[in-house]
């Protein structure tokens, strides 16, 4: 059993984190809520069944049309829509939440309320101290041990993570040293927009979605990125594997009550949040952030 939860709660709390490291990198340089961080996901899980199960492609060509496909509509709902609002938050919230239940009704009329499941990435499976363990479950971990890795890389040893870390702390000096913000605001919204998809295609084997799928981690993503500290990335990531072992333990322990592990991981929040109000990564200053 210890092996079980342990391997769930890095499989759950990877697809977390990676959901959730896309809207604290979006909120700590844009400075904006976008709601419809987890719609994207739910449109990128669609988009890889429609393709290898309507289409016929094959799963690794699925995954990475996909994925860009995601990602330029990230870009575009970034530039002819929050972009013109971005220093007004309460605009940005009601575009944002519009748009995720615009996006819920396009999936509803084109594919209906029906539950889907995406197809296994790789067969078979190994057994460990006694616990069969999925190679989907293996590629999983490997995968989002890979991307974070790749995002630390890119904030803190490139130019344009240079950039990035740059005009979270101020986009007006930013500039001034010759730095775009403009894009690099941009090249932020694509990238978190990209980690969104990214979670969706690594989805656990058997985990079903539907058009409605993207309340749910949602509400699990925001208890995340204040947990961890807003803008944190690294809070964040810490975050995710925290709440993913609370509800873990839940569903383990008590099987029969399964549907309150989101109200437990969100108890889980509460508690650390009574002791440290900030997060657990909270900035003080400014060039704390990312």
């Amino acid at each position: 059993m210890i092996v079980s939860i342990i391997i769930r709660t890095l499989t759950r709390g990877g697809v977390y984190a990676l959901l959730a490291s896309g809207m604290s990198l979006i909120f700590g340089v844009a400075h904006i809520v976008n709601l419809a961080h987890t719609a994207f996901f739910m449109v990128a899980a669609y988009g890889v069944w429609f393709l290898v199960r309507q289409q016929g492609w094959g799963v690794i060509q699925s995954i990475i049309v996909t994925v860009l496909a995601v990602t330029l509509l990230g870009v575009l709902v970034y530039r002819f829509l929050i972009n013109r609002v971005r220093h007004h938050p309460q605009a940005v919230l009601l575009i944002t939440i519009a748009l995720a239940m615009l996006l819920q009704e396009v999936m509803l009329l084109r594919f209906g309320s029906h539950f889907q499941t995406l197809p296994v990435l790789i067969e078979g499976s190994h057994r460990i101290w006694g616990t069969v363990i999925t190679n989907q479950h293996l590629l999983i971990l490997g995968a989002v041990a890979v991307v974070m890795v790749l995002m630390w890389l890119l904030l803190s040893k490139t130019k344009l993570g240079i950039a990035i870390r740059a005009t979270a702390q101020d986009g007006e000096i930013a500039n001034l040293m010759g730095m775009s913000s403009a894009r690099v605001l941009t090249i932020t919204m694509a990238i978190g927009t990209a980690l969104a998809a990214v979670a969706a295609v690594l989805l656990p084997r058997g985990y079903v979605f539907h058009p409605h799928i993207w309340m749910s981690p949602l509400t699990m993503v925001l208890a995340i990125v204040i947990l961890g500290g807003l803008g944190s990335i690294k809070g964040s990531v810490v975050g995710a594997f925290i709440l993913a072992l609370a509800e873990t333990i839940v569903v383990f322990r008590w099987p029969q009550h399964g549907y309150m592990s989101l109200a437990f991981a969100l108890l889980t929040m509460i508690i650390i949040l009574a002791v440290r109000p900030g997060g657990l990564f909270g900035t003080v200053f400014e060039e704390e952030r990312l």
